[in-house]
């Protein structure tokens, strides 16, 4: 009798077992590959962490800081991630100039829904207008999105005669706020707060956004491998969900949202973070293209408008397929990603 009560147990304590690593496996490990530091617009994916959102998913879910566009979509290409956060010219690059590639990456949800690059200058420069930049100085980093989209900028604006200084991120702003160049390209929320940091009194800095001057290029958007997209559609699929959920976290309050950047690099400005978030929420995240798109989606002919344009600015290999880079198969329903506050 004893021993069938022992034996009972055992079998209990085995199923226990088997029941609990099933469940154990049925998280599933997701690594992101954000397209820079640890900055304001992190928090778009910080938070969703933070919250748990992701956890209440079944994902587990690692963010990890980045370098740069070009970089997070070759490390997704590579399948050291599964996911990453990139700008769809680089993404749109990639394609064009690895087309046997066999694991090139797809974006999946867009994020940005317009470009963050601009034209900065100082106004004693006496730069206004798109036009006062011929024969001028630029300078940025030659993997810039500004830089390497400014021949659309330049075509729509009838810019000619500039030239090039190349240099490292971190010296970017310097380099304009001592004169050593007549102007920069960059992302706004990026360079424009950069810029005071350096003390640079920004209304004494000259905006000239790309969006606003004939340039209607999509920004950042999510990335995924095709293989995570074919081994588990479900996983990507809770990615969006939870990342959708997080977003209305995010633009609802933004100050509360950079606390979740803190505490991945205790670091940082908050001050300065949370202005850099709210200005990205305000030009590229919650503007009147995301509006009318929807948060998330692409609009069919902007797309194809966009491949054209980069292939001819980028001198790609070949031409760009915008069916080949975009796949919104994966993303939540629509009233899920209502995120956006009304105007």
């Amino acid at each position: 009798m004893k021993k069938r009560m022992l034996l009972k147990l055992a079998a209990a304590v085995g199923m226990a077992s088997t029941l609990g690593a099933a469940q154990a496996q049925q998280v599933t490990p997701l690594k992101f590959q954000l397209d820079w530091r640890f900055e304001g617009p992190a928090a778009l994916f910080l938070t969703p962490v933070a919250k748990g959102y992701f956890k209440d998913a079944k994902l587990d879910v690692t963010v990890d800081a980045g370098n740069g566009s070009g970089g997070a979509v070759t490390r997704v290409a590579s399948g050291a991630y599964d996911l990453g956060f990139a700008d769809l010219a680089a993404l749109m690059e990639f394609h064009a100039n690895n087309p046997d590639a066999p694991n090139k990456p797809v974006a999946i949800m867009m994020v940005y829904n317009d470009t963050p690059a601009s034209v900065m200058a100082l106004k004693k420069s006496g730069i206004k207008t798109p036009a006062d930049l011929n024969g001028k100085k630029l300078g940025a980093p030659v993997f810039d999105a500004g830089r390497r989209a400014f021949p659309i900028f330049a075509k729509a604006n009838n810019i000619n005669g500039v030239q090039w200084t190349a240099m490292d991120p971190p010296l970017r702003e310097t380099m304009l706020a001592r004169g050593d160049v007549d102007a920069i390209t960059g992302f706004t929320f990026t360079s424009l707060l950069n810029l005071e940091a350096r003390g640079v009194n920004i209304a004494d800095v000259v905006v000239l956004p790309y969006p606003d001057f004939g340039v209607k290029l999509y920004g950042n958007a999510i990335i995924a491998s095709p293989k995570i997209l074919k081994d588990n559609p479900a996983a990507v699929k809770a990615f969006l969900s939870a990342f959708a959920k997080g977003m209305k976290d995010v633009i609802g309050n933004p100050a509360a949202a950079i606390g979740d950047v803190k505490a991945r690099d205790g670091i940082i400005n908050v001050e300065l973070e949370t202005r850099r978030l709210k200005l990205a929420i305000d030009t590229v995240i919650n503007s009147p293209n995301a509006r009318a798109e929807g948060f998330g989606q692409v609009n069919g002919p902007r797309l194809a408008l966009m491949a054209s344009q980069v292939s001819d600015a980028f001198a790609t290999k070949t031409r760009v397929n915008p069916d080949a880079v975009w796949n919104g198969g994966f993303l939540p329903a629509k009233a899920e990603l209502n995120v956006l506050p009304k105007k």
